[in-house]
């Protein structure tokens, strides 16, 4: 059947008047990433002043749907396509769909479907007319070409204040009659896309375990993943996948062979490890996560933080969180080879850059490196280790050896009189005047992870050097943090921190006390929107977005500390913020919104690791020490 199509730049701030306008500045209206930029009319189709029309032909004989470019800044009304013998007469008409604006999301611009069922006539004329009803001031728009399109037919506006009545146009508006495969939205161009979906830069991934490519909020609209694979179904009923050795997505049929065979292999890794969860929401969102945290994983061992340009790069931190996730759920091989690539990122004195480029060629800027990394990979080997099949794993310590000693022995030699390591910036990725939690608490678990490698390994003299240094910083937290319920900064100026669930376990064994402090913080940093913000420094301000790490940081501790309701309670809030692809973002907006982007490495990381504690299978604490001639560590952590 015949068919009416152009393409349009997507717009949500609308400056509508009656009759047919260009599109507003740059100042007023947002476009879509990757839409094409078109000469653009527009017609208001708001209440029964605003309406319009266009005719059209067909060569088949049966209608069954019409989709249309819509654009609405008002949340709730309707809008109505009918398909009339006469461009006048709505008693001519044969066939009719209203939509509901609220059901597609409210505020939005894009592509929208009205199911239709009708008979027609080849060769006929019919006219598509457009009818928007809403209590709202917002405009609502059907949108259109200035370019004449071949096969179209005039175009009519109806606007009673304006023209006084119908008015022919020359401008060609945007529709497909009966659209099929490439035709139907999400595609090329997206379907209609809620403002609300714009709060995320990404919403998704696509993968063939060497490129990876973000599925932008506009096309991720009514498309899901294939169960168990990151091939997308999208509403058109066709996928979209990342083929092998490919380095952009394609469109096929569905039940294509290669995305079959792609789900399958995404399938087996799966399988070929556990997916925790204690429950059926658990399950599903660990599911999802590890297989977006493989997305992230690049073949030389770089993790990525997230997949958009700010966040393509290599923490040593969000790696070692993916690597101790890998590890715990059998996924070694994933595991170890982010633990090689931290072995060959590490600069001469044992530190590592803030982030790297993912070749590994080295950092993108001059951010100042951060001191907890030399905690983090540590306990993340650590965690390796602990997990790894028995079989040669100390052999492979052994190749990463030399990474920990360098690690350790640069955050001993870091330690003041005080026990305490010097001011650096943390996961916050500020400066501090002062030693802060998140750097502390991290060399802590470090420091321990480092002497029992060594341990392992026999090599008393190293054992015995950072067993005595994570006593000194142990001592230090006790006498500079404990008292002030581990605060951000050991001088008390700078609020509170959601690292101190950095000294509960997996990381260290929980001091005491440390129930009241992480209960306390938690009631400090809670936002309206039910998340976390990162910390409350009176200095600086997080706005009101939650970050789901920060979040996730408190499901952990309390699931470790064996407080179950708690860690239930928020990790159901972090679930609850999935994205409609069940992607995990790295924030919440003050309006309860995934934002920033979706998904996000480290809160991946950090939900599997608390879905494994409350499935009943914790995560080990690296074991404190004693000093020479003591009772040795702590047996339970020892296996």
């Amino acid at each position: 059947m015949a068919y009416v199509r152009t393409l349009l730049p997507a717009v949500l701030s609308l400056a509508l008047t009656g009759a047919p306008a260009a599109l507003p500045g740059a100042a007023a209206a947002l476009s879509y990433e990757g839409q094409t930029g078109h000469e653009t009319a527009l017609f208001s189709v708001k209440a029964t002043n605003n309406a319009a029309a266009q005719a059209f032909t067909v060569d088949g004989t049966r209608l069954s749907r019409v989709s249309v470019w819509l654009g609405s800044g008002a949340a709730t009304g309707t809008v109505t396509a009918q398909v009339r013998r006469v461009r006048t007469d709505a008693a001519s008409a044969i066939a009719s769909q209203t939509v509901d604006l609220a059901a597609v999301g409210g505020v939005g611009a894009g592509w929208v479907e009205f199911p239709l069922s009708a008979d027609v006539t080849a060769g006929s004329t019919y006219y598509l007319h457009l009818q928007a009803s809403t209590a709202e001031s917002g405009p609502i728009a059907w949108y259109g070409t200035t370019r004449a399109v071949p096969g179209s037919l005039t175009s009519w506006n109806y606007d009673r204040a304006y023209w006084g009545g119908w008015h022919s146009s020359a401008s060609r508006l945007a529709f497909h009659i009966n659209p099929t495969g490439s035709e139907r939205c999400g595609e090329t161009e997206p379907c209609y896309v809620p403002a609300s979906a714009l709060a995320a830069r990404t919403s998704g991934l696509l993968t063939n375990r060497v490129a990876t490519e973000a599925v932008l909020p506009p096309f991720a609209v009514g498309a899901s993943y294939l169960d168990g694979s990151n091939v997308l179904r999208l509403p058109s009923g066709r996928w979209r996948y990342l083929p092998d050795g490919a380095s952009a997505s394609v469109v096929v049929d569905a039940d294509d062979p290669g995305a079959l065979a792609q789900a399958a292999e995404s399938r087996a890794w799966l399988a070929s490890g556990r997916v925790p969860g204690a429950t059926a929401a658990q399950r599903e969102a660990s599911q999802r996560a590890l297989l977006s945290m493989r997305a992230l994983l690049k073949p030389g061992g770089a993790f990525a933080a997230a997949w958009a340009p700010p966040w393509e790069y290599s923490w040593p931190r969000d790696g070692a969180f993916a690597a101790a996730a890998f590890a715990a759920t059998g996924h070694d091989e994933e595991a170890y080879r982010i633990l090689g690539y931290d072995a060959r990122t590490q600069r001469a004195d044992g530190t590592w850059e803030a982030r790297t480029k993912l070749d590994g060629s080295g950092p993108p800027d001059a951010r100042k490196w951060q001191l907890d990394g030399n905690g983090w990979v540590p306990w993340a080997t650590w965690q390796w280790y602990r997990a790894a099949p028995p079989d040669g794993r100390d052999d492979r310590l052994r190749t990463l050896y030399p990474m920990v000693r360098k690690a350790a022995d640069y955050a001993a030699r870091s330690l003041g009189p005080d026990g305490l390591p010097p001011a650096s910036p943390d996961y916050w990725e500020l400066d501090t005047t002062t030693t802060n939690i998140g750097t502390a608490a991290p060399l802590l678990a470090g420091l321990n992870s480092a002497a029992d490698l060594a341990a392992r390994l026999g090599i008393d003299e190293d054992a015995e050097r950072w067993g005595e240094a994570a006593r000194r910083l142990s001592a230090g937290i006790a006498s500079g943090f404990a008292p002030l319920g581990y605060q951000r900064t050991v001088d008390g100026k700078h609020g509170r921190d959601s690292a101190v669930a950095f000294m509960a376990p997996p990381f260290n064994s929980a001091p005491a006390g440390l129930g009241e402090a992480l209960d306390s913080a938690y009631r400090a940093l809670l936002l309206p929107n039910g998340g976390l913000s990162p910390g409350n420094d009176p200095s600086f301000s997080w706005g009101a977005y939650a970050w789901t790490a920060s979040t996730s940081f408190f499901a952990l501790a309390w699931a470790g500390t064996g407080d179950r309701a708690k860690a239930n309670e928020v990790l159901d809030w972090v679930l609850s913020k999935r994205n409609g692809l069940g992607e995990l973002p790295e924030t919440v907006n003050g309006a309860g919104l995934p934002s920033a982007v979706a998904p996000l490495g480290w809160t991946d990381s950090l939900v599997v690791l608390t879905a494994l504690t409350l499935q009943g299978s914790p995560q080990p604490t690296p074991p404190t020490t004693t000093p020479p001639g003591g009772a040795g560590a702590a047996s339970s952590s020892v296996r």
